[in-house]
């Protein structure tokens, strides 16, 4: 069976405010003092915090932007075939009452053939979170 597929998606992605009002036009407008539109079915992407993921012969690597946290804030750690990294910093208002928190989950595929048990982690000076591990011996 073929399927044919467009060529590309439009830079910004798909555009939702397009496709979606035909589709579900009572969600354009106002229901009482409430005011809808299809943006509010669209998630915000998260910008917060960017990874890169590599793995070749000499090892398994990610690194994950954390510019924003202290390594204090961070947790890392292998849960099954997953490394998982956790982040979150709390701080006081400068200009008044109240808490700023910032927060972020990731969970990364370890692919097979790296050996877990020697990963490693650590921030750089730039606030890029390394985290590696090599590959396993194998006798040839």
């Amino acid at each position: 069976m073929d399927f044919i597929l467009p060529p590309s998606l439009p830079v910004g992605g798909i555009p939702w405010e397009k496709v979606l009002p035909p589709l579900i036009p009572r969600l354009n407008g106002s229901y009482g003092q409430y005011n809808w539109s299809p943006k509010l079915l669209v998630p915000e992407t998260d910008n917060t915090s960017s990874a890169e993921v590599t793995c070749d012969e000499s090892g398994f690597t990610v690194q994950v932007d954390v510019k924003h946290f202290n390594p204090k804030d961070l947790l890392v750690k292998v849960t099954g075939d997953f490394v998982e990294v956790q982040g979150k910093h709390e701080e006081k208002k400068k200009d008044g009452p109240g808490l700023t928190t910032r927060q972020f989950n990731r969970r990364y595929r370890i692919p097979k053939g790296v050996d877990t048990m020697a990963l490693e982690s650590a921030v750089s000076p730039e606030g890029i979170l390394i985290i590696s591990a090599p590959m396993l011996q194998t006798e040839n």
